[in-house]
């Protein structure tokens, strides 16, 4: 059983930068793919970014490329999201996940969840 738990949300301007981070525990961590995820009011959750076991291969949503970049500190047992340039658009909660790999993970094939954490972003 793996316990995943994100902070780092909350209230920024357009334009403003944020980084989220994700804190895992209970699971070998360096074994396993990480992502983030968002879910806006009314839509469905949809991928982000994810990042494979060792840190070596990345993928992002399009929306995000050039703006977001997702990191990972195995001694740590954590997951990052540097999200730059925010727009209105992003505001959502932003949960991380875990996965077997990241081809998964961009189709939502998820293992575990966290509980969340809200971004707002203002105009």
């Amino acid at each position: 059983q793996v316990s995943l738990v994100e902070s780092g949300g909350g209230l920024v301007q357009a334009g403003g930068s944020l980084r989220l981070v994700c804190a895992a525990s209970g699971r070998p961590f360096s074994s396993s793919a990480m992502g983030w995820f968002r879910q806006a009011p009314g839509q469905e959750r949809e991928f982000v970014a994810a990042i494979s076991a060792g840190g070596s291969v990345t993928v992002n949503t399009d929306s995000v490329k050039g703006r977001f970049t997702i990191s990972r500190g195995n001694a740590k047992n954590q997951v990052y999201l540097q999200m730059n340039s925010l727009k209105p658009e992003d505001t959502a909660v932003y949960y991380c996940g875990t996965g077997g790999n990241t081809a998964a993970m961009k189709l939502n094939v998820v293992g575990s969840w966290g509980q969340g954490t809200q971004v707002t972003v203002s105009s």
